[in-house]
């Protein structure tokens, strides 16, 4: 214990001294803030399970509006809340036809992220 006061390392709670040989690599490596806050408000506004489940659909293929929410058995307004969320998040995109509007996932960052939860998921269970 001498030995570490004498040369001033710095110590965590157990006192023994911080590892800081990697600091400075590992240091220009960590997430900088206002990035992690943007990824934390991305990764909340993901936290809704009908939102989940309409990437779950779209993942497959694009659908209207009302035939999201004949799948989900949810109103179509409901529907359409959650889809102007994740359009704000540039998850979905959206393609009017006529009189019908079509989403589908905006590119393929998306359904990487989600097959990648998904599999996650299923290797835990």
């Amino acid at each position: 214990m001498s030995t570490i006061k004498s040369l001033n390392l710095p110590t965590c709670q157990s006192a023994h001294p911080v590892e800081t040989d990697n600091f400075g690599i590992i240091a220009e490596e960590i997430l900088d803030l206002e990035k992690a806050q943007r990824m934390a408000e991305f990764f909340s506004l993901l936290g809704d399970a009908n939102r989940l489940r309409i990437l779950s659909i779209l993942a497959k293929q694009e659908f209207c509006v009302c035939d999201l929410a004949a799948l989900l058995n949810m109103s179509e307004s409901a529907v359409s809340h959650q889809l102007r969320t994740l359009r704000s998040l540039r998850l979905v995109s959206y393609e009017k036809r006529g009189r019908k509007v079509y989403y589908c996932l905006q590119d393929h960052h998306v359904l990487a992220l989600y097959n990648s939860v998904a599999e996650h998921l299923d290797e835990t269970m």
